[in-house]
């Protein structure tokens, strides 16, 4: 029986060997992309042949070395397997090896396994604990032990085998070696021929069967990153921002996000960075974002997201006058209306053909003052901070101011004839305040002239000589007595409503209306000088 130990000691680290060098060609075994099939089951059954390699012996109850428990080469063992994910899960197996020359046993235990999932063959290690139920040894002449429970503990590992038929359903389990330990403690009872005593049975278990798959455990998809920019165009200077959106994150871990970009400056470290567009020249850009929860594969993502700058574009401009029309030397308001299509900030000139015009902000004043009249052109002008220019022009007109109303003609004092009955033509002293009065006139206004208009009463002979001599006389007096240029004195016959003469001062540029009046011919009438 040591012999045999011996063997399988050398066979278990054969074993350990062959395991170890799968183990070491697994770590690059890996299938991210397994098709349909491939991936590990969630539950295994194992159903199958069992050797039971006994090694130990009872310790009687007086200390002494009691009969050695033997190998039971037929047996039947089975288990289930439940994963909790790829690598780990938990096992219960069940082991009847009744047939043994002097000994038999049954165990149930569970505990944790562990598994290696490779293409075709998945490597395994479990550690088990739970009861044993042993039975024996039996020795002819000596007495028995009878079937007893006890503690039980096996660690081990082995093979499988996946079938690449009937959609991976069944598997081979092309060895199980495990150390079985046992301990077990039996009564003495001389009366049923139970020697009593206790054994601490070291044991090495080898099982083959048949595996039948369950389900099967699939990874969670590997993280994913889709980033984009907003807007996709701006103009230097505007905001813009880049969002990614990360799928497939494990809740319980904390995702990291950086940013970068080759050409721009990008700040930020959520899910959200900010691009600075202010120096940037018109092209199309982009930034890269990065997100990771650990190092392992399927743990982290990219995304690069890009974005246009467009040209600056110029400003466009509107200029109006108001009013649009003034009088010499009045004001008028200049508005320029301008837009920068992308914000920037404008500056506000004007100029003018004529006058004056004050103002650097979208409102300037134009003076006319000086300005002659007719059309006066203004020129606005706006300019942005990246000195794209445009300019507009309104008009100004400037009225003519209206000519001067025509000079017209005014009546002055009347001279009456009435008082002297003999001399009718006579100018008398009464009539001196008249004539003083259209003399001072005469002498204000040295362009000006005076219409005498002699008239008679209808009871009179000769009534129309009679006029024209009181017109010639009060002239005469005009003349000689205050000095006053003949030329500037016209005289008429009019009307025949009174024995007097009527006054007209004519300015210059006026016309005296001589409708019914009768120019009088002063040649073939004389002036009688007056007397005193």
């Amino acid at each position: 029986m040591l012999d045999r130990f011996h063997r399988f000691s050398r066979l278990m680290a054969l074993c350990a060997v062959v395991l170890f060098a799968a183990s070491l060609s697994a770590q690059n075994a890996t299938a991210p992309n397994a098709p349909k099939g491939s991936y590990p089951s969630r539950v295994d059954l194992f159903m199958g042949y069992s050797y039971f390699g006994a090694h130990g012996t009872l310790t009687l109850p007086s200390g002494a070395t009691g009969p050695r428990y033997s190998a039971i080469n037929a047996g039947a063992i089975g288990s289930i397997a439940y994963y909790f994910n790829r690598y780990v899960g938990g096992q219960f197996e069940f082991a009847a090896h009744p047939n043994g020359n002097n000994d038999g046993l049954y165990t149930a235990m569970l505990g944790p396994i562990v598994r290696l999932p490779m293409q075709n063959y998945t490597l395994f290690a479990h550690g088990l604990g739970g009861a044993a139920k042993l039975g024996g040894p039996n020795t002819a002449g000596l007495g028995n032990e009878p079937y007893t429970f006890g503690p039980a503990f096996v660690v081990g590992g082995g093979l499988d085998y996946d079938i690449p038929y009937w959609n991976h359903r069944f598997g081979l389990r092309l060895f199980q070696a495990d150390y079985e330990w046992i301990h077990d403690s039996f009564p003495l009872n001389p009366a049923m021929a139970e020697l009593g005593g206790y054994t601490n049975l070291s044991a090495a278990r080898l099982s083959t069967g048949i595996l039948i798959h369950f389900g099967q455990v699939i990874p969670p998809p590997p993280v994913a990153l889709a980033c984009v920019a907003a807007p996709a165009s701006v103009y230097p200077g505007d905001p813009l921002t880049v969002t990614g959106t990360a799928s497939y994150l494990n809740p319980k871990k904390t995702a990291t996000y950086v940013w970068t970009s080759d050409t721009v400056k990008v700040t930020g470290n959520t899910t959200t960075a900010s691009v600075d567009t202010s120096s940037l020249a018109p092209g199309t850009y982009t930034v890269k974002g990065h997100v990771s929860e650990g190092t392992k594969p399927g743990q982290m993502a990219d995304c690069a997201a890009t974005f246009t700058v467009l040209p600056v574009q110029p400003p466009t401009l509107a200029c109006s006058a108001n009013p649009s029309s003034v009088n010499p030397g009045d004001s008028s308001t200049i508005t320029s209306t301008a837009v920068s299509p992308q914000n920037r900030p404008l500056t506000y000139s004007y100029s003018t053909s004529a006058g004056s015009i004050s103002g650097s902000t979208s409102t300037a004043t134009l003076s006319t003052a000086g300005a002659a009249p007719g059309n006066v052109v203004v020129t606005c002008n706006v300019v942005d901070d990246k000195a794209n220019a445009v300019s507009a022009t309104t008009q100004v007109t400037v009225i003519a101011p209206p000519p001067p109303p025509a000079p017209a003609t005014s009546s002055l004092c009347s001279i009456s004839f009435e008082r002297d009955k003999a001399r009718p033509t006579r100018v008398d002293n009464e009539a001196k305040a008249c004539l003083d009065d259209i003399a001072l006139n005469l002498q204000r206004t040295s362009d000006a002239k005076v219409a005498l208009v002699g008239s008679s009463s209808p009871k009179e002979h000769h009534g129309g000589k009679l006029a024209a001599e009181r017109a010639v006389n009060t002239k005469s007096y005009l003349v000689t007595e205050k000095g006053i240029d003949a030329s500037r004195i016209s005289v008429y016959t009019g009307g025949t409503d009174g024995k007097t003469v009527s006054t007209t001062l004519v300015p210059a540029g006026a016309t005296f209306s001589e409708t019914g009046d009768t120019p009088v011919d002063e040649t073939a009438v004389k002036a009688v000088p007056r007397k005193k």
